[in-house]
């Protein structure tokens, strides 16, 4: 049998890789930028809310659209898009022309969860979904790892705008790759019929398309969306402000901070996988789904909650290891809870699922970005409260998922096919 899958889970990852690289730039740069363009937290928070806010709606209408169109034909206009839209960053200059970048950005970088989660329904059985998507998405941390380790260097040699337009270019070698590489599992010379049997092995769904409307009447649904409300706003808090942190709070600078950022995403990285890893292995030792599942996102959210600690912190290396902590926490919780969409969802709608809780948990990260920036303005930046917040919000999503899905059934198709 041929594993060509696997192959595909690797550009998915180098696409999730190139995204977060593209929008953690800004973040990285915060402290010099604060310095020669005169930023203060408010202004800062506008511009984490206008990427947010593009986001929300590119993940919404993008999960429709891959659905429609597909993730070969989507994937490549999503990339190029975000690819430009990096690379203008490097032309801004005030707030304004900041804020308006990030949101073309977040406009186009919406499409990139939906259409990964889609592919990984497409090329792989539900016993395998979890830890491919843990794979694919270990590239977000993976981005945010690479970024303080080139932007700083970048910046130096060439000034802060090289490093907008040189990580923006990466994308199109992606985009070169994908339509290279890329088909559907079916239509692929390289994947043989028995790789082609193993891929189609759970029971075949029904067809029916399903209204996007009709999508909000089920409890399937909303789970995803509440567990999306309660953990994306604290992943952007991890990429955005924690290079701020490190420079409050322990005065490190552009280059100091390198080596805490790059420690804290590269063990977060493995976070995605092992909670992938665990919820597969739990699979093949005959529990449910829904034990699986549940007990993966259990153990996650309870690794989260000694980061409310981390501000206490009298030293660097316990904070960073508090933070690690946490962020490997939630790449492990993350790639479960998109799993969650693939397992009770039928495979037409995944996409327009992951779209809607994307957008939910854009639309919480805006908010929770405007209570970040005036809870620092107001405490002249101490972070206590927005690191309580994060430690608890992962556990209150696993209560109210359980409460509407407490046996994690399949959505029901009888309704729609009425």
């Amino acid at each position: 049998m041929t594993h060509y899958r696997w192959g595909v889970v690797a550009l998915l990852f180098f696409a999730v890789t190139v995204n977060y690289v593209d929008r953690a730039v800004l973040g990285v740069l915060k402290p010099l930028l604060d310095q020669e363009l005169g930023w203060d937290q408010k202004d800062f928070g506008w511009m984490v809310t206008a990427f947010q806010a593009t986001y929300a709606a590119g993940y919404l209408l993008a999960g429709r659209l891959m659905d429609r169109i597909g993730v070969r034909v989507g994937l490549t206009l999503a990339v190029s898009a975000w690819s430009v839209a990096a690379m203008v960053h490097g032309l801004a200059r005030s707030v304004l022309g900041f804020s308006a970048a990030r949101s073309l950005l977040g406009l186009a970088e919406g499409a990139c969860f939906p259409a990964a989660i889609k592919a990984v329904t497409e090329w792989f059985p539900k016993e395998q979904r979890a830890l491919a998507t843990g794979i694919f998405n270990a590239g977000s941390p993976v981005g945010a790892i690479l970024c303080p380790l080139a932007v700083p260097w970048l910046a130096g040699r060439w000034g802060w705008q090289s490093a907008f337009v040189a990580t923006g270019a990466v994308g199109f070698v992606w985009v070169a790759l994908w339509g290279w590489l890329y088909q559907s599992p079916d239509q692929h010379a390289r994947v043989s019929p028995e790789e082609l049997a193993y891929i189609r092995k759970d029971p075949p769904e029904s067809s029916v398309n399903i209204p996007w409307l009709e999508l909000l009447r089920h409890r399937q649904t909303w789970a995803f969306l509440l567990g999306m409300m309660a953990s994306a706003p604290v992943w952007w808090f991890f990429i955005f402000w924690t290079p701020d942190f490190l420079n409050k709070r322990f005065g490190l600078n552009l280059t100091q901070s390198s080596l805490p950022l790059m420690i804290i995403f590269f063990v977060s990285s493995f976070g995605g996988i092992a909670g992938g890893w665990l919820s597969s292995a739990l699979l093949r030792r005959g529990w449910s789904v829904n034990a699986a599942r549940k007990t993966a996102l259990l153990v996650c959210a309870l690794c989260v909650l000694p980061v409310f600690a981390t501000p206490l912190q009298a030293g660097l290396w316990p904070a960073v290891a508090l933070v690690t902590l946490a962020a490997a926490a939630h790449c492990g919780y993350a790639a479960n809870l998109y799993t969650l969409v693939s397992d009770t969802v039928p495979r037409q709608a995944v996409g327009s699922v992951v779209g809607i809780g994307g957008m939910a948990g854009s639309v919480a990260g805006m908010f929770f970005a405007q209570v970040v920036s005036r809870v620092l303005d107001f405490t002249h930046n101490n972070y206590l409260v927005p690191f309580c917040l994060a430690a608890s919000t992962y556990s209150l999503a696993l209560i109210l998922i359980h409460l509407l899905l407490p046996r994690l059934e399949a959505m029901p198709l009888e309704r729609v096919s009425q």
